[in-house]
């Protein structure tokens, strides 16, 4: 299993999306199945309940996918805030950090109104705080970390896969994408 984190809109769903389809692995959403089961969007259940009780949800689906055989899973922005889905991540998936600036994050996410954490008066200096905040510990938890800046996606799914193909986890028939990493 692959696992992609980084913060909103580096390209977690659409790059694992095309990573997915060149390993011809499936592609896993936290996010979307987080949705699935709350039944509203995660802006919704943030504005009833709470990040806390979100980010609690957000662990029991980080430790239910991270234990599928093979195939590639996006993660939410903060996954990393809980130092238990840190630890599953980096124990059972190979994971890649899409680092992206928070001015190029800006510039893709501007007009995006579906993003809770992003829904403050200054979405530029929200996108510099979660970056200060979060780096470090998408850092502790990767296994590789891939700068985004302006790639297309076909070049940062290339990327990937050479850094892959590298450390041994596409090598082979039985390689370590379809087992437990």
């Amino acid at each position: 299993m692959i696992s992609l984190i980084g913060l909103p809109g580096s390209g977690k769903s659409t790059v694992g999306r095309q990573l997915a389809r060149r390993l011809q692995v499936p592609f896993l959403d936290s996010d979307q199945l987080i949705e699935q089961r709350l039944g509203c969007s995660i802006r919704e259940f943030f504005e009833r309940e709470g990040e806390e009780r979100f980010r609690d949800i957000e662990v029991a689906a980080i430790d239910e996918l991270t234990q599928k055989a093979g195939g590639v899973l996006s993660t939410g922005g903060g996954a990393v805030l809980r130092p238990e889905n840190r630890a599953h991540l980096h124990q059972r998936t190979r994971v890649v950090y899409l680092n992206s600036s928070p001015d190029e994050l800006f510039r893709r996410l501007r007009h995006d109104k579906s993003r809770p954490l992003l829904q403050v008066a200054d979405p530029l200096g929200r996108l510099r705080e979660l970056y200060t905040q979060r780096d470090p510990l998408y850092r502790d938890a990767a296994h590789f970390c891939i700068d985004t800046g302006r790639p297309s996606v076909t070049s940062l799914v290339n990327m990937i896969l050479m850094q892959l193909e590298l450390d041994g986890t596409l090598a082979g028939p039985a390689n370590a994408l379809n087992s437990q990493a």
